[in-house]
């Protein structure tokens, strides 16, 4: 009975050890995809015209879409200790490009879309698009300079508006998970809006 229990054993961890392999192989394509997209979008900050520069970036979306699609398959459940990081640099990677196209944030539910994510089993999380996004939040200064530079003086203003409105979101989001607990002190209140706008 003990060599019975020994080989099924062996035979579970060998089956984890493989997936782990299969998980790591697709998490370092994900890596690769995101490195390709992210040297596409420095481009912006050697005055390219923008329109070419998420041209080329775009192309990596579906790259990391079906790469997803193929890390859905093999995980039911998200344990995350091989891809939490290159998931949060692909989001920062997303949103910096859905910015630049349109000067909003892209939401969550729209990130994970891109992604070809969100069903029950599979689907983005939100430690992981927050992140994703404070990382797109560090590309902006370098991108202000840098059109300044290059003649386009309203640019500090647009970008100043918005990390001041992504920044109180953020505040806003972790006073409202403090109020709901009962942890604020006694005082007057913060007004908290209803809709947290990092979420999606």
């Amino acid at each position: 009975m003990a060599q019975i229990g020994d080989s099924v054993y062996s035979s579970s961890s060998v089956e984890k050890q493989f997936e782990g392999e299969r998980i790591k192989a697709i998490a370092g394509e994900i890596e690769s995809a995101a490195r390709f997209m992210h040297s596409g979008l420095l481009l912006v900050h050697q005055s390219r015209p923008v329109p070419e520069v998420l041209e080329r970036a775009k192309s990596q979306i579906e790259v990391l879409k079906e790469l997803y699609s193929k890390l859905a398959e093999i995980l039911k459940e998200c344990p995350g200790q091989y891809y939490r990081s290159e998931t949060q640099t692909a989001v920062s990677l997303i949103v910096l490009l859905h910015w630049l196209e349109t000067g909003d944030l892209l939401m969550h539910k729209e990130t994970e879309a891109k992604l070809g994510l969100g069903s029950s089993e599979f689907g983005l999380d939100i430690e992981d698009y927050l992140t994703g996004v404070c990382f797109m939040s560090n590309e902006l200064p370098r991108y202000v300079v840098n059109q300044v530079t290059a003649g386009d003086y309203d640019c500090p203003r647009k970008v100043l508006n918005f990390l001041t409105e992504l920044h109180a979101a953020f505040l806003e989001k972790v006073y409202y998970d403090v109020k709901i607990r009962g942890l604020t002190a006694n005082g007057d209140p913060i007004a908290v809006k209803g809709d947290q706008g990092v979420q999606g």
